[in-house]
């Protein structure tokens, strides 16, 4: 479609009071909406669906806060070293492709900088490397597995 015929539209909208313009051309289309800064749509008020209470029923037990985080728990009971994290939310991947060997091993020596797997995020494989050197002393993830922001990926132990 022409830019000219587009900038006639724009102006045809604001001179009018349509609130929007949906134009067809062939397989070519072009829609033009309007927002309003001085008018506030419409609110639409909602209701919470009502509460039906049983009569003879046992009444529920309140919710219990949990003592500590799951994050925590799992923490309290990794071995000795570094815990290294994962800095997004994504699926692992312990080697580069389904064929290759993973990129590290319990026992493992790494150097700062090495790959210690992959983490895919929104179709893109965002390599976690080592942020100090030493040996992995445990891998605490499968391959594949899905892994959340922040949660414990490896254990290295420095030196």
């Amino acid at each position: 479609m022409d830019l000219r015929k587009i900038k006639k539209l724009i102006e045809l909208l604001e001179e009018s009071e349509l609130a929007e313009i949906e134009i067809h051309e062939g397989e070519e289309s072009v829609r033009l909406i309007r927002h309003h800064a001085q008018a506030a749509p419409p609110q639409q008020a909602t209701m919470a669906p009502p509460q039906y209470v049983m009569p003879n029923a046992p009444a529920a037990p309140p919710p219990v806060a949990p003592t500590a985080s799951a994050a925590e728990e799992a923490s309290a009971n990794l071995p000795e070293g570094e815990v290294v994290r994962s800095p997004m939310v994504g699926t692992y991947y312990a080697a580069p492709n389904p064929d290759a060997g993973p990129f590290v091993k319990v026992g493992s020596r790494v150097s700062t900088g090495d790959t210690l797997c992959l983490v895919e995020a929104m179709k893109m494989f965002n390599q976690i490397e080592a942020e100090f050197s030493g040996e992995v002393v445990a891998i605490l993830v499968e391959d594949g597995q899905p892994v959340e922001f922040d949660e414990p990926l490896f254990v290295i132990k420095k030196g």
